[in-house]
């Protein structure tokens, strides 16, 4: 009689445990997927162009028209930045700018793009 009192609770552990080896391994192939696309999303940011990397993680605050908004003008910003200062303030980001928005690749090119606006 107490064989089939403790059958219902040992069935229960066995399938609970089970269920979390499962799900621990779909979390873990989850995580393997997503650390793939984070890598494939870094190879496209490090392929873009200025004009790209602006669209994605710029306009929003500098204009769609350079004109700024939140963040500032960026037109004529090479008369009042060196091309050292912009590409510092692209790699560590100023005031409400977060820093890392720019790959380092890309930084070179972002200035140069930045300083031809007019």
């Amino acid at each position: 009689m107490k064989r089939n009192a403790i059958f219902p609770y040992l069935l229960i552990m066995v399938l609970g445990i089970g269920l979390m080896v499962a799900l621990s391994i779909i979390g873990v192939n989850d995580s393997k997927e997503a650390e793939g696309k984070d890598s494939e999303k870094g190879n496209v940011a490090q392929a873009a162009t200025p004009e790209e990397i602006y669209q994605k993680s710029c306009f929003t605050c500098h204009g769609q028209n350079y004109e700024g908004a939140m963040g500032p003008e960026l037109k004529g910003v090479d008369e009042r930045l060196s091309k050292d200062e912009i590409k510092e303030v692209l790699q560590n980001g100023r005031g409400a700018m977060p820093k890392g928005l720019v790959p380092a690749e890309s930084l070179d090119a972002m200035a140069d793009w930045l300083m031809s606006l007019e």
